[in-house]
């Protein structure tokens, strides 16, 4: 019974050991029959904590923008360890996680130009705190990117379209 919730689980998704043996814990399934489940599971490879870390971080933070700090809370609630959670969220330097709150605000920024200056300002550093980054960062990434968004506005004005 345990191997079949185990796999129906798996099948859906990846799943950590600790989701696998809290599904089991609900089923009502004897911790000594889950341990051994989840430990030949683990042997053969079809639960690989490890993996399924870096394939979150990698996934979330392409697909949502999140920063390392999001990711390590979100792990963190999953059940990976500390550890293999580390291991994961290191594999994330400064500099992407800058160009992807870059990117991040810049895109979100499009949608606000018709707020005042200090709105969009503070939605933005918002956006960012929601998504783990840090006040510093999040201040200096928006900072940057409403400049340049204010000197690319400034060159279209120029009727030569030349900056004077």
């Amino acid at each position: 019974m345990a191997r079949l919730i185990c796999l129906r689980l798996l099948n859906n998704a990846p799943r950590t050991r600790a989701q696998l043996g809290e599904a089991l814990r609900r089923k009502g399934v004897p911790e000594d029959a889950a341990r051994a489940v989840l430990d030949r599971f683990t042997d053969v490879g079809l639960i690989d904590d490890r993996s399924f870390a870096e394939a979150w971080v990698t996934s979330r933070h392409i697909g949502r923008g999140l920063a390392g700090r999001a990711l390590r809370h979100e792990l963190h609630h999953r059940g990976v360890d500390e550890q293999t959670t580390a291991e994961a969220v290191d594999g994330l330097d400064a500099d992407t996680e800058r160009q992807t709150a870059r990117r991040l605000v810049h895109r979100r920024a499009q949608r606000l130009s018709g707020l005042a200056p200090d709105v969009v300002l503070r939605r933005l550093v918002g956006m960012l705190a929601r998504k783990g980054y840090p006040p510093g960062l999040a201040y200096a990434v928006v900072q940057e990117e409403l400049a340049a968004a204010h000197e690319i506005d400034s060159q279209l004005d120029e009727p030569s379209g030349r900056k004077i």
